[in-house]
């Protein structure tokens, strides 16, 4: 979060509209084609009423605004334009007042598959529906407040929980099938195949396991942690998670399942 961008985040003029070119408006375009045909099977029922709510526009970047107006009347979130980049600090401070950062900006047809960093795509399209979902919203928020009092090592622990909920979750539908709620995997259409076929691991969700668990930004990842339902949220919410950090530093982590000299957590 604190590394240097190639991408320059887009300001909003004097009426609050943010103005995109056609060919940004066409990445989009694609990239939501692309996507919705994988995901009525896939994704959660919780983001996919999220996605009936916002109606995000298929054919054109949607503007902060439109998708604030659901989030406000749902959970009382909203957007906040961000750089490409910003601090730890900042992202904790913005999740802990409701407001959750986006990019203003669109990956380049050069890296249409795969970007590092977090588009307005994967933002809006992959995070967005699920706070419109209360367990998720305040599990958002619960997180920002625990950064904002963290020191530097423990917002290193709490990175891996944000990583494999927020960004690479799953869980089980009232069926008992795997469900995708993860906005990583959400806005990745190899990721979204990927962590319900047969390659990788997927475990049964607990903290201090997760807290333990290394993680890399670059790969689909190898393991999976998987939730009973979108409410278990408000269970973890409940824990003491400061507690498991501790726990965790003491015990220290798993042996990384891939190449380590990539790993973030």
């Amino acid at each position: 979060m604190e590394k240097c961008s190639s991408y320059v985040a887009k300001e909003a003029n004097s009426d609050g509209t943010i103005e995109y070119s056609v060919s940004e408006h066409n990445i989009w375009q694609q990239l939501y084609q692309r996507q919705e045909g994988h995901l009525p099977q896939r994704a959660c029922q919780a983001y996919l009423h999220g996605m009936d709510a916002l109606q995000l526009p298929k054919h054109r970047i949607p503007q902060l605004s439109e998708v604030d107006d659901v989030l406000q009347q749902t959970t009382g979130w909203r957007t906040a334009p961000v750089p490409a980049l910003i601090s730890f600090a900042r992202f904790f401070e913005l999740l802990a007042h409701r407001q959750f950062p986006v990019a203003t900006f669109i990956r380049s047809q050069d890296e249409f598959d795969y970007l590092q960093e977090p588009d307005i795509f994967h933002e809006i399209f992959g995070h967005c529906p699920l706070l419109t979902n209360t367990a998720f919203a305040r599990f958002s928020e619960l997180y920002g407040q625990l950064g904002l009092n963290a020191s530097k090592d423990e917002r290193v622990y709490l990175a891996r929980l944000y990583w494999f909920t927020v960004e690479f979750g799953l869980l089980r539908n009232t069926h008992g099938d795997l469900r995708i709620y993860g906005g990583g995997i959400l806005s990745s259409p190899a990721e979204t195949l990927y962590a319900l076929g047969d390659q990788p691991q997927r475990k049964e969700f607990d903290l201090l396991d997760v807290l333990r668990t290394p993680y890399r930004i670059d790969i689909l990842q190898p393991i999976y942690f998987v939730i009973d339902s979108i409410d278990m949220l408000n269970e973890i919410s409940a824990q003491d998670i400061m507690l498991g950090i501790k726990s965790a530093r003491q015990l220290g982590l798993h042996p990384p399942l891939f190449d380590p000299k990539s790993a973030v957590g």
